[in-house]
This record gives structure tokens, sequence and C-alpha cells, in this order.
């Protein structure tokens, strides 16, 4: 067995135990049914074991393949998503050592999973750096703003936590509309994992040749029938689907089909959980947080936007200007990454001067706190896969 292999392997260990440890918190919070809380922290104890055998399973995937690629292990979406996961565990392990909070597991955890899941429907081969990652730069910059994604993620599950206990389920209202879209969402990205990995299992594979942005002839594979079409495309396989509508260069009309095909299969797998439990998402998780302590999430909400703003700050905008300035000769060039980037550093000094200086403190500082996260993920998901830029190669 190889180094890259025993990698891969901590990986799924890392995997089944956050999983295994999603159930033990769920029950740990469900069994406390008394608000004694001694079920809960004696169960408690169980899962954030399980978790910290989890988290250090991963922590040995991202050395061993650090020493398998030779280069921090960040260099391409596999590699970054997975260790957002990481961090995020991490510092949800930091937070239950300090606050003894089952249920914050209970959401954590399958957040990390479905990130985890996400990561792996792409290409883990280890491949040599293209010349512009070969620097530094590129652990500095990109760990740095992992670890901070980490921290802000935590931030929103604490609010996810607190509007689940306090948004009413039994009135109509706008709050209970847009936490269930909430769910939907999460539904979504479990609807990627799905979908990539049907037609992966059925061998799917549709050759086209297309003008890229550069107006240079280029060829790509889909994976999925191509609903979407690339500029200038033309069919190189027997038999391929022909895409509906053709999009222009900037737009990867690749990826854009994988985003249709996964809101389809995720908007049909969030129907049947409608359909069978005859409940809103959010109305199901919504007794889970009858023992809540509102104050408590509130202040890990807060407290994990004051350490991750300033260390986001510092690495996908100050560290990544100095490593733009080297790579491309400019600190600043409106790339669509770099702009939500600066749209992601805005939300967040707009979050800490609503609530230093207005005093959005409580439900709305859990709304602004998840409303972050979603500005995260769009970042993650939508930027990098639909929209061409100089950070498309990862």
């Amino acid at each position: 067995m190889t180094l890259a292999d025993i990698s891969s392997n901590l990986l799924y260990v890392a995997f089944i135990a956050y999983l295994l440890a999603t159930f033990v918190f769920g029950g740990a919070v469900k069994g406390n049914k008394e608000g004694s809380f001694k079920s809960e922290q004696r169960w408690g104890k169980v899962a954030i074991t399980i978790t910290v055998i989890g988290f250090l399973s991963q922590l040995g995937y991202f050395i061993t393949r650090w020493i398998v690629t030779g280069h921090a292990p960040v260099s391409n979406m596999f590699e970054f998503t997975t260790a957002f996961g990481m961090t995020l565990v991490g510092g949800f392990i930091i937070l239950y050592t300090l606050y003894k909070t089952a249920v914050l597991g209970m959401i954590v955890l399958p957040i990390a999973l479905l990130i985890i899941a996400y990561a792996s429907m792409f290409p883990s081969e280890v491949s040599p750096l293209i010349p512009a990652l070969q620097t530094n730069w590129l652990a500095i910059h990109v760990i740095t703003v992992v670890i901070a994604e980490g921290i802000l993620a935590i931030s929103a599950a604490a609010g996810l936590i607190y509007l689940l206990k306090v948004v009413d389920q039994k009135k109509k209202s706008k709050q209970r509309f847009w936490l269930e879209a909430i769910m939907y969402s999460l539904v979504l990205v479990l609807g990627f994992v799905v979908t990539s990995t049907f037609f992966t299992l059925t061998n799917y594979e549709a050759d086209f040749a297309y003008v890229n942005k550069d107006e240079q002839a280029s060829q790509i594979t889909y994976n999925m029938p191509a609903i979407f079409g690339m500029n200038d495309y033309e069919a190189l396989s027997d038999g391929a689907f022909t895409p509906l509508v053709e999009m222009p260069p900037i737009i990867h009309a690749g990826k854009l089909t994988t985003v249709f095909w996964s809101v389809l299969v995720g908007s049909v797998m969030y129907l049947l959980i409608r359909l069978i439990f005859r409940k809103r998402i959010s109305a199901m998780l919504q007794p889970f947080t009858k023992n809540v302590n509102l104050q408590l999430m509130d202040e890990i909400n807060y407290r994990s936007i004051i350490i991750g703003f300033p260390i986001f700050s510092l690495g996908a905008l100050i560290f990544a200007m100095i490593w733009a300035q080297i790579a491309w000769s400019r600190f600043w060039g409106w790339d669509p990454k770099e702009v939500w980037a600066l749209v992601t550093f805005l939300f967040y000094a707009a979050y800490l001067h609503l609530r230093l200086g207005r005093g959005w403190a409580g439900e709305k500082s859990a709304w602004l706190a998840v409303i972050g996260f979603a500005i995260i993920m769009f970042n993650l998901v939508a930027v990098n896969l639909i929209i061409a830029g100089l950070h498309s190669y990862a």
C-alpha cells in the first residue's frame, strides 16, 4: 500500500467517524428530554471522542497528502474543500471543550460531511502544480483562508441552531420561508453528490470542441448530459446529447450543466422528503433545539466571527494581494474570485458594525451569520464552477 492509498483511507475513516458522531450527538440531544443534560453530557463525551478520532484521521490525510504531493494540499477543489471540512470540525472541537454543546455537533458535523462529500466529486489524483502555484504563497494564502472560512462556518451553524429554536414553524412568515430555503440548499449539495456518483458509476462521457475566452480552440469532456454548450461548441462523441443552450465564453457551460443536474436532482430529493415526512425539514429539526441556550448560541456566533473575520481579511485580501503582485504584477484585477473575496470581507465588516454599533444581537445576528456562510458557499460553488477567471485552474 502506497502513502497515497494510506492518505485516501484516512480521509475515508474521518468521513465514517463524523457520520457516526453525528448520530451519537443527535441521540445525546434527543435523549435529553428532562433538560438535566446528564445524559447529553455522557453521550456527548462518546460523540466528541469519535469526532476527535475522525479529525486526527483527516489531519493524517492532510499531512500524508502533503508529503506525497510535495506541496500544501490546497491547490485544487478537492484539496481545498476537504481542508475546509477539516478546519470546520477542528474549530467545533475547540468550542465543544469550552461550552459542551452537543446540539452544535449535531449541526456542524452534517455540514462537514456534506462539504467532504462535495469534495469527493472532484478529481483527487495527485498532479504536479502549474507554474503559477509553485510558490510558498500557496500555503500561506490558501491555508489562512480555509482556516478563516472554517471558523466563520461555525458562526453560521450557531446562528442556524438559534433560528431553528426561535422561528415559529406553525405560523406562516418570511422567517419560516427563508429558514426552510436554507434546508433546501443543503439538500441541493446532497443532490450534487448523488448526481455525480450516478453518472460516474455509469461512465457517462461526451467530448466537445469549443472556442475559449482567449479565442483558442479547446476541448471539454462532459460527465453528465450537456444541457448547456460551450462557446461555438462541436460534438466529438457519437450520440452525444445535444446542448439545449450555447453559453458565452465567460461561462463554463460544463460546470453550469453540473449545477443544473444537481439542482434538479436535489429538488426531487427535497420534494420526496417533504412527501414522506409531511413536514418541513426545519420543523423536523426544531425538537432537537428544545433545550438550547439561546444566549450561548448568540455568543458562539459572535465570537466565531470576531476571530474568523481578521484571519479572513489577512488571508483572502492581504496575502492574496501580495501573491497577485508577485504572480501577475498587480495587486488587484477584479477577477471574479477577488470580487467575491471583497464582498465577503465587506459583509462581515457590516456584520460587526451592525452588531457593535446598532445592537443587532440575537435573531438578527443569527440571520446575518447564515447569510455570510451562504456568500462563502456561493464563492466556493458558483464562482469556482461557473464563472471563468484567473482562479479557474483550481
